[in-house]
């Protein structure tokens, strides 16, 4: 068998980089930046208030409360016209331009204004309070988001801050099917014998969606040499990746790699891993063609570890992986030895702040149950047949956003 590792480096290595593009901002969530996001000026622009008040100079607050009469009233968008000067204020709202010769700004709550005219105020403030500086979030020159991070919504909001229109990846299209004379529909009422539902595309179409990746689902193809080979030819043609469930069985192997003997290649691994032990990576056309096992729990698995990283890679994306961290397990457990194993488990934390992992349930491969009330894997590598409760145990953390490449 294949090492989980060694399938992955493979593929990375085989996969293309798209081009890229320079989009509007509100355009950018969860593309990748293809270069680094510079600041060309401040960010603030300029010295502004940080709390609804009174702009002041702090020499004047030495002994208080004093009463001291306000100049003008500058909100939000609006420019001074008038300088603070000794013994004067200036009422000021939240993110209004600092006057000048302010340098401090007292909160509302600290003052009592009979009339506009004039202000007490009631507590002394140092030099600096309540004042946002220009630059005092980005600098010029500053990298805002550097390349090859996957944007999110904190990202794009930091760059159309500083005013940049970020330059990246593209973004490949995923053509999407499933294989079989025994899929129907998933919202299909009422099963023939011997049919089972399609949850392989639903599943698939759901985490490309989360992914922020297109695809043209291309349905249910069933198991006639020339309708297959048709839909994976077409499938090249408007995808830049091809995903398929089933049919990536050892007793596939000759059906499958006939029909793609005048269109491409493909490869069938049996990985050290489970679920996912059957897998097939090759080309359409030149087209990256990922055969995922039937069984959904193994495609979600197969997905997680193949798919998923190809796909950020092939758009620049510096972290592939999702983060692992150490937990403890809950329960005693035995697993395969010779196999990566990604046990699908619920977490809890103990007294030391530690996950705590146990099965959410079956850990069959076809068991969506488990999958759906699952945090987390845990993950029992090659070699170890066995973990009991209170062992350490690797934990993939399948909800968080990747940290790590394929060297860590």
């Amino acid at each position: 068998m294949k090492p989980l590792t060694q399938a992955q480096a493979e593929i990375l290595a085989a996969v293309p980089r798209l081009g890229t593009d320079e989009v509007p901002v509100a355009e950018a969530l969860y593309r990748v930046i293809a270069e680094p996001a510079v600041a060309a000026g401040p960010v603030p622009p300029f010295p502004n208030s940080a709390m609804d008040g009174y702009a002041v100079r702090s020499a004047d607050l030495t002994s208080v409360p004093v009463t001291l009469p306000v100049n003008e009233d500058v909100a939000a968008g609006s420019v001074p016209t008038m300088d603070v000067t000794p013994g004067t204020v200036t009422r000021i709202m939240t993110g209004a331009p600092m006057p000048g010769g302010a340098d401090a700004v007292v909160p509302v709550e600290e003052t009592e204004s009979i009339d506009r005219s004039t202000v007490t105020i009631r507590a002394s403030v140092g030099e600096g309070t309540h004042v946002r500086p220009a630059g005092g979030d980005v600098a010029p020159g500053d990298i805002v988001v550097d390349a090859g991070v996957r944007l999110t919504a904190r990202h794009v909001a930091a760059l159309g801050g500083a005013g940049i229109t970020p330059v990246v990846s593209k973004v490949p299209t995923v053509a999407l099917m499933s294989t079989g004379d025994e899929v129907v529909e998933p919202d299909t009422a009422d099963l023939a014998p011997g049919m089972i539902r399609d949850t392989n595309r639903v599943l698939l179409r759901g985490m490309l969606t989360d992914l922020g990746v297109p695809f043209v689902d291309l349905g249910i193809i069933g198991d006639d040499t020339q309708e297959l080979r048709a839909a994976y030819v077409h499938a090249s043609e408007v995808g830049d990746i091809i995903v398929s469930t089933g049919g990536v069985s050892m007793g596939d192997f000759d059906f499958v790699k006939a029909i793609l003997a005048d269109t491409g290649s493909v490869d069938f691994w049996r990985v050290a891993m489970q679920p996912g032990k059957p897998f097939a990576f090759g080309n359409v056309s030149g087209t990256p063609l990922f055969g995922l096992p039937g069984n959904p729990v193994s495609t979600f698995v197969s997905f997680e570890q193949f798919v998923r990283p190809a796909i950020l890679s092939m758009m620049g994306a510096a972290k592939l992986f999702r983060p692992r961290i150490a937990g403890v397990m809950g329960e005693d457990v035995q697993t395969n030895d010779e196999k990566e194993v990604f046990l699908r488990v619920l977490l809890a934390e103990d007294s030391n702040g530690s996950f705590v992992a146990v099965r959410s349930g079956g850990q069959g491969s076809n068991i969506l149950s488990a999958l759906a009330a699952a945090e987390a894997f845990a993950v029992v590598p090659v070699g170890v047949g066995s973990l009991s409760a209170g062992d350490p145990v690797t934990l993939e953390m399948f909800t968080w956003t990747e940290n790590r490449g394929i060297d860590g």
